[in-house]
């Protein structure tokens, strides 16, 4: 055979068996990841004193480490748990409020929400991300334990001798230092040659940013987590621009943007930048205040950055700005104190006890029932911050005694009886208002002894009254002495309101021995709306048109008085 034949066989058979290693290299299967296969590691959970459980969670051996599925981890520790496609959300309430944690797959971070929602939001950063085979998310187990440690705030801990977890539930109690709580440390990972190595990749995350203005002024607290970096500050400029840089470091931008309404601080404003650093512009205040310095250091116990910006103090405007403060105090308090809050109205009579009933069955309880619920609604209408009592609200008999009680138990700051009268003498008319005190004319006497009249019906008038003479009259009326001046005043302007009721003819303002007047320990008066035994009073009385028009009679003279009175005690306190 010719020579160039021989060589075109060859390098024929070459190509053919170029072309045949080449198919048959294609055809092999890639090289799957080698799992030792699915195995289960225990749990030993112990919840008090010689209480406690164990259970199985799914485990998964690579060459490199035991990974655990974090779905059994959840259901071992009894915490309630949902999956949403890649994540998994766990809730726990082993203290309140609770919280909920968020595992996402092919993510480092791991999001922590609290249920009360004064407090922030917490970010753990995790070494390696959480892996996704067969429907379940995976994570190393000593990574696992850590951020349970972290997050629930009990010890999780992975035994490598015992291959075992052993959870401590009944109480607080931390594997590593106060420093490290809220941080999950490094994990060291096996390096091509079989050595160990840390992960230099672990970033600070600035989760949260607080001012705190001082007199001279102020702290500005960066919370941190993951790992501790380098941290570098500028000074502030003449314009008064500090920088604070961390290396190696994240944040969320748009969150910790800042902006100040007062104190030394304007602003704060994030900046990510080359090489993974982070840099924290301050916007300071050097018009209005004086810096001295400005200095920083790293809080280790709380894991958190401290800035120090130190201003001139002005001791006048400090000492100024604390009595304006305790001045403040001290005006709020007796604005509150003397605030006219709480209004009890006493409607007279009831049950048992009809009070005067007119020549047509008119009975004095119904009309002063039906007067005092109009006054409480023209009081809830026109001052919704003003709170009404009844003594009686329907048809029942209230001792007398009782309804002062009743009013004082209530923190009432006025009261207020309304009442009708009446008299042998067929042609006696008007309204007339009454306050305690010993009375001046027999008229008024007379008054008082037919309200008082009542505690016969009364079942235990000898104890509840017993040593009611002229002089106890004499005592209460001095007892409430601080009072005078306001019942007094309250009586004249509800007698002589801005537009009194034209029909209405309006007697004086009288004192007498009211015993429901006795225990009230507030400014009280007792009106007498007209004479039931008068004809033409009577049938204006029992007019339910014309009761509600004395009712806001009553109200338009309350109101004088709390203008007044209220106006008068913001003076005093100006003082």
């Amino acid at each position: 055979m010719p020579h160039f034949l021989l060589r075109i066989r060859s390098c024929f058979a070459a190509l053919m068996l170029t072309t045949l290693l080449t198919l048959s290299f294609k055809a092999l299967p890639a090289a799957p990841v080698e799992f030792y296969g699915p195995t289960s590691v225990p749990v030993v959970v112990t919840t008090g004193t010689d209480q406690g459980y164990t259970m199985k969670v799914l485990a998964l051996r690579t060459p490199r480490t035991l990974m655990i599925d974090l779905e059994s981890l959840a259901r071992t520790l009894r915490l309630s748990y949902r999956k949403e496609q890649d994540r998994l959300v766990i809730e726990e309430s082993l203290g309140l409020p609770g919280s909920i944690c968020t595992i996402m797959a092919d993510n480092n971070f791991v999001r922590i929400l609290s249920r009360d929602p004064e407090l922030h939001q917490r970010v753990i950063q995790l070494q390696s991300a959480p892996s996704l085979l067969q429907s379940r998310i995976w994570l190393p187990v000593t990574q696992a334990c850590r951020l349970m440690t972290v997050w629930l705030g009990r010890e999780v801990v992975f035994n490598h001798s015992t291959s075992q977890i052993s959870v401590l539930l009944g109480r607080k109690s931390f594997g590593e230092s106060a420093g490290t709580i809220g941080v999950v440390p490094n994990e060291e990972q096996p390096a091509v040659d079989g050595s160990m190595k840390p992960d230099e990749s672990v970033r600070t995350i600035i989760t949260d940013i607080e001012v705190k203005n001082r007199a001279n002024g102020a702290i500005v607290i960066f919370s941190a987590s993951g790992a501790a970096t380098q941290a570098s500050l500028v000074k502030p400029n003449a314009e008064g621009y500090s920088c604070f840089s961390l290396e190696k470091a994240t944040c969320d931008i748009s969150a910790l943007t800042k902006v100040y309404g007062s104190g030394v601080v304007k602003a704060i404003t994030p900046k990510q930048v080359a090489g993974s650093g982070l840099q924290f512009t301050l916007a300071l205040d050097n018009h209005s205040f004086v810096i001295n310095s400005v200095e920083f250091q790293r809080d280790k116990k709380n894991y958190s950055y401290l800035l120090y910006i130190h201003c001139k103090a002005d001791v006048e405007a400090i000492r100024r700005r604390e009595k304006e403060r305790q001045i403040a105090q001290v005006l709020s308090h007796d604005v509150e104190k003397w605030k006219l809050d709480t209004i009890v109205l006493d409607a007279g009579h009831g049950g048992k006890d009809p009070g005067a009933t007119s020549g047509n069955g008119t009975n004095e309880k119904d009309v002063a029932l039906n007067i005092v619920h109009d006054l409480g609604r023209f009081i809830s209408q026109k001052w919704p911050d003003v709170r009404v009592i009844y003594t009686r609200m329907d048809d029942t008999f209230i001792p007398l005694h009782q309804r002062g009680k009743i009013a004082n138990q209530s923190g009432g700051k006025l009261f207020i009886s309304v009442h009708c009268n009446a008299s042998p003498n067929r042609n006696a008319c008007g309204s007339e208002v009454y306050i305690l005190g010993p009375h001046k004319t027999k008229a008024a006497l007379d008054v008082a002894m037919l309200e008082n009249s009542v505690i016969r019906k009364e079942a235990d008038a000898s104890l509840a009254y017993k040593g009611f003479t002229e002089e106890y009259l004499i005592m209460s009326s001095m007892a409430q002495s601080a009072f005078a001046r306001q019942s007094s005043s309250l009586a004249q302007h509800i007698l002589n309101p801005p537009s009194p009721h034209p029909a209405n003819k309006r007697g004086g303002v009288r004192q007498a021995g009211f015993m429901v007047l006795w225990t009230p320990s507030m400014p009280s008066a007792l009106v007498e709306v007209g004479y039931l035994s008068n004809p033409g009073e009577e049938h204006r009385l029992r007019d339910r048109q014309e009761q509600a028009k004395i009712a806001y009679t009553i109200f338009q003279g309350v109101q004088t008085y709390r203008k007044n009175y209220e106006t008068a005690n913001m003076a005093a306190i100006g003082r």
